[in-house]
């Protein structure tokens, strides 16, 4: 099989295609032949060295992908060679096959083609899981998710917007913000020239939001304490602005505030199958009826993984950019 491996850990230069030994699936797995992948922040983490793959997890660049089942372990009766299937995975989709713990795999939402549903495990598994899940955010609440540009930021607006959620979203630039508007976020902030806590007072008179999904980490946890309403709930899954950060316990006990940090790559298999079942229910009705789309920056051929590792880098992308793999 074909596969992206890093040669050494640093820029997008490292990543190279090389073959490797094809795959059979063990008990309770499926092997995918895949189509597409994407490429994820936490790729680029792992190809400087700052992020391994869980145990026994594949080395292999990938956190999701749609394909083709090709064959089944001992024990899968869910799914048939020829299924097409998108896949949750702990690493692995930056190749031409991957084994998936069977309740990984979810089908390919109506309407979605093979190549754009590459694009959906991870937004729709990390803001399903942590937003309505864990933060359980209703119907009528308010709700900021930062990086609103981003793959997880584009969805998370979609899906709460169709909830019947205010929204509120952060992002650099003009044209980010006027993407997220068009997706459904009803308060849109520019980070780069307006303080978003200032924002949120203003125009929550004060109250502050239900539920912030957090991917900066240190540099917000003040702020993002600040922002909660009463009985809010802060959901941090990312450390792009630092891992340590004072926490100040008496604002958080007067708001009777929450601060939730999880991560969803090394959670156990019977979590994720639930979570992926959840998902299905719930969030692919929604897709399939066009209230919530993949966002797709741009579809690239896996020969092209630097480039795709490069625009991933500079953040000037909206939305997912995918690696097509074969036809």
């Amino acid at each position: 099989m074909r596969a992206v491996t890093i040669t050494e850990p640093g820029g997008p230069e490292v990543l190279t295609v090389v073959d490797l030994p094809d795959l059979t699936p063990g008990a309770g797995e499926v092997l995918v032949e895949v189509v597409a992948t994407a490429v994820n922040k936490a790729d680029t983490l792992q190809r400087k060295g700052f992020y391994p793959p869980p145990p026994g997890a594949s080395d292999v660049l990938g956190l999701e992908c749609s394909g083709r089942v090709a064959a089944l372990g001992e024990g899968v009766t869910d799914w048939e060679v020829g299924d097409e299937v998108c896949a949750l995975l702990a690493g692995g989709g930056y190749a031409s096959q991957v084994v998936v713990p069977a309740g990984q795999l979810m089908p390919v939402p109506e309407g979605v083609d093979l190549v754009s549903a590459a694009a959906l495990p991870e937004v729709a598994t990390t803001v399903w899981s942590n937003v309505f899940m864990t933060a359980d955010l209703e119907p009528g609440e308010s709700f900021l998710v930062h990086g609103g540009a981003g793959g997880i930021g584009t969805f998370a607006i979609q899906l709460a917007s169709a909830l019947g959620v205010k929204v509120f979203t952060t992002a650099g630039s003009t044209e980010k913000l006027a993407v997220c508007a068009e997706l459904g976020a009803d308060v849109t902030i520019n980070y780069r020239e307006e303080d978003f806590l200032t924002v949120v007072r203003e125009v929550t008179d004060g109250r502050g939001v239900d539920v912030i999904l957090d991917n900066m980490g240190a540099k917000y946890l003040d702020a993002n304490v600040s922002a909660l309403a009463d009985d809010g709930r802060l959901v941090i899954i990312g450390m792009q602005g630092g891992v340590k950060a004072e926490l100040n316990i008496s604002k958080l006990l007067a708001k009777r505030g929450s601060v939730i940090a999880t991560s969803l790559r090394a959670r156990p298999d019977a979590q994720k199958a639930l979570i992926c079942a959840d998902v299905v229910e719930h969030v692919w009705p929604l897709v399939e009826d066009g209230q919530v789309s993949p966002v797709i920056h741009e579809v690239l051929p896996l020969a092209d993984v630097a480039r795709a590792h490069q625009l991933m880098d500079d953040s000037g992308h909206v939305g997912k950019i995918v690696l097509k793999v074969a036809d």
